[in-house]
């Protein structure tokens, strides 16, 4: 990792750490704003740690582009859980064979960036 990617990450985590200590949930409520607090730190330092021997300049890349687009994405909705996707079910696609497969294939494709690393802790 070279030091300016270094340096990025550091920003991004003491980012997300400053939006925790001023975070207001929607409701108002001091337990459900403590409860998102508490979400946002534990989620940050799971992701970081998980991420922290990653040495691919690209999956780096990719790393720093999901964390900026969920601070992103959560201040403008001022919810700090991923937002889900809705795809099209799999009921269509009949349990095995080439259809199935091709229909994961596609859900996994589509999945936006912020959802990423999210199923991999969940």
């Amino acid at each position: 990792m070279t030091p300016a990617t270094r340096q990025e990450v550091l920003s991004l985590y003491r980012k997300v750490l400053q939006i925790a200590r001023t975070w207001q949930s929607a409701s108002g409520q001091v337990e459900e704003t403590m409860r998102e607090k508490e979400y946002i730190r534990n989620e940050a330092r799971t992701l970081f740690r998980k991420n922290k021997n990653v040495t691919d300049p690209k999956l780096i890349k990719q790393c720093i582009e999901e964390c900026e687009a969920r601070i992103e994405i959560g201040l403008h909705y001022n919810i700090p859980y991923p937002r889900p996707i809705h795809l099209p079910p799999m009921g269509l696609a009949h349990k095995q064979g080439r259809t199935l497969r091709h229909q994961e294939k596609l859900r996994k494709i589509s999945k936006p960036i912020y959802l990423k690393s999210h199923d991999e802790i969940s």
